[in-house]
């Protein structure tokens, strides 16, 4: 028992031995939240004689995961069985892949990943004809996440929308969840949305897994979104044993649907809650706390707490004005060079942090210019790269012969000669004689439908393939069925053409084999492996081991922890982003999302920004964010380049296609500043071009008016 509280401070120890009842743990950046919720874990188990088995513990990453369960199973005796850790929506596919034949969908299904979602959302608008510029597919398909997410089904949003768009929407939705069922498929956000579904409809299937997850643990609470909010609270429902863990300060996910008062309203959810602050940090020094704090306290919808550590003040934050983007990579590249040299520290210690996947671009530029490796989180994923999504949508057939998405892809990878006629042909027989399209293929009914003999003999040679690979796995492993595939669908060879890019595509067909070595001694590995992939997210395959700098996202970045931090693009316009400028609540998440950024760092916070930048395709002249206005001075070693500058004249006289816009006052009007407008009120510049400045209005929103003719006042 002493392996679980030692080390513990006093209310580590209290949340650790939380017993019975709601328990909210507000636990502070680097206050060791994951300690507390893992020897909680054990200390049921080992001190409170809970059965493993009536344990269920849910965060948000295969990664967080995998740490949790690791911990845990060091903790524990080996005699103990493990409990279940997981994410959401593994531990929803384990429920659905139990009971999901209650809601008419196979046991077999298989989940759609991001990219397959496009590409169905893309055929359906193309079939109602559907403007692409008027209704943009990954538009489209954020609307019906959101839908989902809200627990809304098609027909709830096809009866409740306001306008031509939304209705056009639902449509679209409507087609997507018919195509998806009768492929017996799910989407991500479907995994949660007929989890609850299963358990409205089949209260004897909700009661079964109440009386199995008797202890529910949930991670980072403060991301959970509506349906994930439902999901616990009908598992805990009948014994009320809920054990949370979270930060308001670090909800950053609200534009996906992540609903911040979950965590703020816990103890009017749950009226007996007890709540325990961890407030002691363990990452941070003092002076990197007080200015995230400084930032965070000017949030009027969070909670309170003080976060404090024995560390030591350590050195001030660094801020520093650049010229132009350029500049800000070349300052990064030198001080990282002489961190480097005095032998402090590694590539592995730092991070660059940014709010838009653009930024990294001039970074890497410099970075390959100067010999700095570096790892991009956010890039292209391993999974989604050609090579992977063509092989595993034979993976995705042998385990459902109904995914006509997956059989779209293996047909014509590599080309077989089947086009579009024929291929429709080939769905309209499998509908008729309600048989899958691998069925329907093999079947003496064929012929009925494709009508040309050398496409019906292509059809059953892959049809009779597919079914063959079945029949390969019931006597080999996961390893070897992917390497069959790969060799008998004629993959290989495609690829294998001689040419350099082919032999990289190769290899990432090995490594994907490397990936599935661990499933081959388990049960159902081929369809837990392709839930893995489908599940798949970008913070997942970070190494740490490796010397290099690791460029991402400020989103990404939660719950990592650096050395040394780089936050670059700190203007207005970027941090905070330009939609936060006439919304409170955006803003807000704007300011936890910088809390976030600077709490990554143990030792050094580097926060830059830029008096021009090349962005988006256009040269913007933003003003500091507004956060470094939150920042003591006391905190900040203020930095400033010994280059020259050109004035802001000088610097517009050599851009002539940026034209400022120029009110009655003789005012120049740049992005960020503040203007006032007789009708709209007040607001800020966010962009313009020659004829046109817009601007977001506090009361009315975003506006873009006629710089000839508009009544604009600057303000300061």
């Amino acid at each position: 028992m002493s392996s679980i509280l030692e080390d513990l401070n006093e209310s580590q120890k209290k949340a650790v031995k939380a017993f019975k009842g709601p328990f909210l743990v507000s636990a502070g950046a680097g206050s060791g939240k994951t300690t507390a919720l893992t020897r909680r874990i054990a200390y049921l188990i080992r001190k409170r004689a809970v059965s493993p088995h009536n344990i269920l513990a849910v965060t948000f990453t295969n990664k967080a995961a995998a740490e949790m369960r690791v911990r845990v199973d060091n903790l524990i005796d080996s005699r103990y069985p493990s409990p279940i850790i997981g994410t959401f929506h593994s531990v929803c596919v384990r429920i659905l892949r139990e009971d999901i034949q209650a809601l008419g969908y196979e046991q077999n299904f298989t989940i759609m990943d991001a990219q397959d979602q496009l590409v169905l959302i893309k055929k359906i608008a193309k079939e109602l004809e559907l403007s692409k510029q008027q209704f943009a597919p990954r538009a489209i398909l954020e609307s019906i996440s959101r839908a989902k997410n809200n627990l809304l089904s098609a027909e709830d949003f096809l009866s409740q929308v306001g306008s031509f768009y939304e209705e056009q929407v639902g449509r679209v939705y409507d087609i997507y969840q018919r195509t998806l069922r009768e492929n017996h498929s799910l989407d991500f956000d479907d995994l949660i949305r007929l989890t609850i579904a299963l358990f409205i409809e089949y209260p004897e299937v909700l009661k079964k897994y109440q009386n199995r997850f008797q202890y529910v643990l949930v991670d980072e609470y403060q991301d959970t979104n509506h349906a994930q909010y439902t999901f616990i609270n009908q598992l805990v429902n009948k014994h009320n044993n809920i054990f949370v863990v979270g930060d308001d300060w670090q909800s950053i996910y609200k534009w996906r649907g992540a609903d911040v008062s979950n965590i703020l309203n816990f103890e009017k959810d749950f009226a007996n809650a007890t709540v325990i602050k961890l407030e002691q940090n363990y990452r941070s020094t003092q002076n990197i706390l007080d200015c995230a704090y400084n930032v965070i306290k000017h949030n009027h919808n969070r909670s309170d707490k003080k976060i404090w550590t024995s560390a030591g003040a350590g050195e001030k934050l660094v801020s520093f004005e650049a010229c132009d983007e350029r500049e800000e990579a070349m300052y990064i590249v030198g001080t990282m060079q002489k961190m480097i040299e005095s032998n402090s520290y590694t590539g592995k210690d730092f991070v660059v942090l940014y709010r838009t996947n653009a930024q990294s671009r001039i970074v890497e530029e410099y970075f390959l210019k100067n010999g700095i490796s570096y790892r991009i989180v956010g890039g292209i994923k391993f999974y989604e790269r050609k090579e992977i999504k063509d092989i595993m949508s034979y993976l995705k057939l042998v385990a459902n012969s109904s995914d006509i998405i997956a059989l779209e892809r293996a047909i014509i990878s590599p080309r077989r000669g089947i086009g579009g006629k024929t291929f429709m042909q080939w769905i309209e027989g499998s509908r008729v004689t309600k048989l899958n399209m691998i069925d329907f293929g093999v079947s003496n009914k064929l012929t009925q439908f494709v009508t040309a003999k050398n496409k019906q003999k292509v059809i059953y040679d892959f049809c009779k393939f597919i079914t063959n690979s079945r029949s390969f796995l019931r006597n080999h492993n996961l390893t070897e069925l992917i390497m069959y595939l790969y060799e008998k669908s004629g993959l290989k060879k495609s690829l294998l053409d001689g040419t350099a890019e082919g032999e990289i595509r190769h290899e990432n067909v090995q490594e994907l084999l490397s990936v599935a070595t661990k499933y081959d001694d388990i049960d159902d590995s081929l369809s837990k492996f392709i839930e893995e992939v489908a599940l798949a997210s970008d913070t997942d395959k970070i190494d740490r081991n490796t010397d290099m700098v690791h460029l991402m996202t400020l989103h990404s970045a939660k719950g990592l922890e650096f050395p040394v931090v780089f936050i670059i693009g700190l203007e207005e316009g970027l941090i905070p982003h330009n939609r936060a400028m006439a919304d409170n609540a955006e803003m807000e998440e704007e300011r936890r999302l910088i809390y976030v950024g600077i709490t990554r760092a143990k030792e050094k916070v580097f926060l830059l920004h830029a008096r021009r930048r090349l962005i988006f395709g256009s040269l913007e002249a933003n003003s500091p964010s507004r956060f470094f206005d939150d920042m003591p001075d006391n905190l900040i070693d203020k930095q400033e380049s010994d280059e020259p500058r050109p004035t802001m004249d000088q610097f517009f006289e050599r851009k002539p296609e940026t034209v400022l816009c120029v009110d009655k006052n003789g005012d120049n009007f740049v992005s960020g500043d503040k203007v006032k407008h007789k009708s709209f009120g007040e607001g800020v510049v966010v962009g313009q071009d020659d004829i046109v400045i817009s601007v977001v209005f506090k009361n009315v929103g975003l506006k873009k008016l006629a710089k000839s003719i508009a009544p604009l006042k600057k303000i300061s």
